[in-house]
């Protein structure tokens, strides 16, 4: 590696100038690094007189001070009154006295009986309408308007009463219609219902069944008998 390097002046061992050349770079970029600026960027030095005002401190501090004697002194005044009523007679047992209380008094008494006066004749005024007269004259506009009417009076509630039955209806047969399970299997409500099941004396495929013939026996059948047509009937008649 050694071999390639190129000196800036001629020498005759290539290897020594190559690690002289190293050492003396490194010392330059050590000094470089460690080297001190001739001017000084540095922030300026703070002083705390500046931004911390002690007189300012000082005085705020006596003033809370003297508020909190003063304060003081009145809560022991204060106190001290509570406890014996104070050195200064301060009742006052005048009573106010009115040189005009007996006129005003009539004069309110007077408006009372006016204003009485004035609800009793409201109270005593008979009314210029009458309500039974106004019932008798509805009740007569009423039996017009059935007279002239084409449809029954209150016909929509009867429509309506009509829906809402045919409604319940048609929700009571779809929630007999619907399927629950009966065991292992399911079954309709038609196939449960008891129109279905046999009655007593006569079985599915109508059979007749004695009511004292044991469960176990099975019923005999009815056995179809011809239908006389009027073809085979004889005549009942001879004469034709």
């Amino acid at each position: 590696m050694f071999r390639s390097y190129q000196s800036v002046l001629p020498a005759t061992n290539k290897l020594l100038q190559m690690k002289w050349d190293q050492t003396y770079y490194k010392e330059h970029r050590r000094l470089v690094k460690e080297a001190q600026p001739m001017v000084d960027t540095r922030a300026p030095a703070t002083y705390m007189h500046l931004h911390l005002k002690l007189k300012k401190l000082q005085l705020e501090e006596e003033r809370l001070a003297t508020i909190e004697r003063d304060n003081r002194i009145l809560l022991e005044k204060m106190s001290y009154i509570m406890r014996t009523r104070g050195r200064v007679d301060n009742r006052n047992n005048y009573e106010y006295k009115s040189l005009n209380r007996e006129k005003r008094q009539r004069e309110l008494l007077r408006v009372t009986k006016e204003n009485q006066s004035i609800l009793k004749r409201i109270m005593l005024r008979q009314p210029e309408y009458s309500a039974k007269k106004w019932q008798r004259e509805w009740e007569e506009n009423q039996s017009f308007l059935d007279n002239i009417s084409h449809f029954p009076k209150d016909w929509w509630l009867e429509d309506r009463s009509k829906t809402s039955l045919t409604l319940n209806n048609s929700k009571t047969s779809l929630n007999r219609s619907r399927t629950f399970n009966n065991g292992d299997r399911q079954k309709t409500f038609a196939e449960n219902s008891p129109y279905n099941k046999p009655q007593p004396g006569v079985s599915r495929g109508g059979t007749l069944i004695d009511n004292n013939q044991s469960r176990s026996q099975k019923p005999t059948p009815v056995e179809d008998k011809p239908d006389d047509s009027p073809k085979d009937r004889p005549d009942d008649n001879p004469e034709n």
